[in-house]
């Protein structure tokens, strides 16, 4: 008797892959000499790190003055990038956390590098907080510390204060998520390894990891608990951020949209970068038959939505001001949009509201080349906003005699290039030494999300597969 299946939906995983395919095809850029790809790529992004750290040590040696701060614009560049940086790094508690309690399969190819996105991206956050200290030895000062240390207790009711707590809290949470997830794996090299020091390195490193029943049950309970403690973290963190500029009493910054407005900010250029990322590494380790056009598509569509949602908000900006009826208020949005940086308004405008539109387009959704352009020009976009909020509410104050421009300086420019050099350092080290897909989680959906069912036995090979149709369930 033959069964008459149809397709339900799109498989996630392309090639008819069975789980010794999954364990081969991601394993083989850990295992393997690096690529010259990889090679080229890591040393331009030491490269930039060396020249980048040499322009920070500079920085703290010679004081901020190296900035293109002065007495009306005092924070600019540094606090743009530190935003930007955190708001690139939620997609990875997103995917992680949010979509794992949703139960969304598309997650399990892209989790592994976001996670690691994640962390790296705050680690380049972080770093611009040392670096506007001055003093960045100094920066334990900024917990709460034993009375031994003297009268050093923070003003809690500061929201740079807040800051410290929620993106230290964001970073261990993320840190933990993503190392846990990758027990499992790092056990299955170690059982392939073929030199003593790479079994001892990643046999450390998986904590004994044995596959039994009870590990995968403990595993899971794990991975429940911190979904749900990341969870609300998504929310907290950027929210936090954002009341930096919310709590003060300056025009521009003074608005109750602004938590909202920037987390689903975060979320748009997080999963931009994510896209950009992954798309890469999808052709250089030649992953197509794990991260699919069905992944792509569906992170298309996040970031259509959260950048409708960006657009509404930039709008409601302007609506409130009005409304408000406070002059000052008004005028700091009609200098945005007319003034002197009235480029840097009209690029965030066209990179975030107008370029994310395009993804309505079913082709243009799965196109892998609009995606990766039209993720690049996200974050192009999404700088310029954190640009615009930060530095035109500042330039023009209260009295015409305090108005000043901000102008970029080398050390400006040279500390923002540090960040990428130590952001690709970081993730290409990671994507070498660590399966930048999650093997096991690929596992689990590869009966009900392949293009074709594996026989039971993992080690068949591609001759010997029985062949069926059926992707959406698994059929007797």
């Amino acid at each position: 008797m033959s069964h008459v299946t149809s397709a339900v939906r799109t498989p996630l995983i392309t090639g008819g892959k069975t789980y010794a395919d999954v364990t081969e095809d991601i394993s083989r850029q850990v295992e393997g000499r690096p690529t010259r790809e990889w090679t080229i790529a890591f040393t331009i992004s030491v490269i930039v790190l060396i020249y980048g750290t040499a322009c920070v040590f500079w920085t703290w040696w010679e004081g901020l003055g190296v900035w293109g701060l002065n007495k009306t614009v005092g924070w600019a560049w540094d606090i743009t990038n530190f935003v930007w940086w955190v708001g690139i790094g939620h997609a990875g508690t997103l995917i992680s956390a949010i979509l794992l309690l949703f139960r969304q399969k598309w997650r399990t190819a892209v989790n592994r590098a976001a996670e690691a996105m994640t962390i790296f991206a705050v680690i380049c956050a972080a770093s611009f907080i040392l670096m506007h200290m001055g003093r960045p030895w100094l920066a334990y000062w900024a917990l709460p510390l034993p009375n031994t240390f003297g009268s050093l207790w923070v003003n809690f009711k500061s929201p740079l204060v807040w800051d410290v707590f929620a993106i230290s809290t964001y970073f261990t949470v993320s840190l933990v998520f993503w190392y846990m997830g990758l027990l499992p794996d790092l056990a299955t090299i170690r059982d392939r390894a073929r030199s003593k020091v790479s079994r001892y390195i990643y046999g450390a490193f998986s904590l004994g990891w044995n596959g039994s029943a009870k590990t995968w049950a403990r595993y899971e309970y794990m991975s429940l608990i911190l979904a749900g403690l990341s969870t609300p973290l998504v929310l907290s963190v950027h929210t936090i951020v954002s009341m930096d500029f919310a709590t003060s009493v300056i025009p521009g910054w003074h608005t109750t949209i602004f938590p909202p407005y920037f987390v689903a900010g975060a979320i748009f250029s997080g999963f931009a970068m994510v896209q950009n990322l992954m798309l890469i590494i999808r052709v250089v380790f030649k992953l197509e038959d794990y991260i699919t056009v069905e992944h792509i598509e569906s992170m298309n569509k996040v970031i259509t939505l959260t950048g409708s949602i960006v657009g509404i908000a930039y709008l409601t900006e302007f609506f409130i001001a009005w409304y408000s009826g406070v002059e000052f208020e008004t005028y700091a949005f009609i200098n945005r949009a007319t003034g002197p940086y009235w480029w840097a308004y009209w690029a965030m405008m066209t990179c975030n509201v107008i370029s994310p539109q395009l993804f309505w387009s079913r082709a243009i959704r799965r196109s892998v080349v609009w995606t990766f352009t039209l993720s690049v020009v996200v974050n192009i976009g999404m700088w310029f906003e954190r640009f615009v909020i930060i530095v035109t509410s500042l330039h023009r104050d209260y009295l015409p005699s305090s108005w000043a421009m901000f102008h970029p300086t080398l050390f400006d420019i040279s500390d923002y290039i540090f960040s990428f050099g130590l952001f690709f350092t970081l993730f290409l080290l990671f994507a070498k030494f660590l399966p930048v897909v999650n093997m096991a989680e690929v596992k689990t959906i590869i009966k009900s999300s392949s293009e074709k069912l594996p026989v039971s036995v993992s080690g068949v090979a591609k001759g010997e597969r029985v062949a069926n149709p059926t992707f959406n369930k698994d059929v007797e």
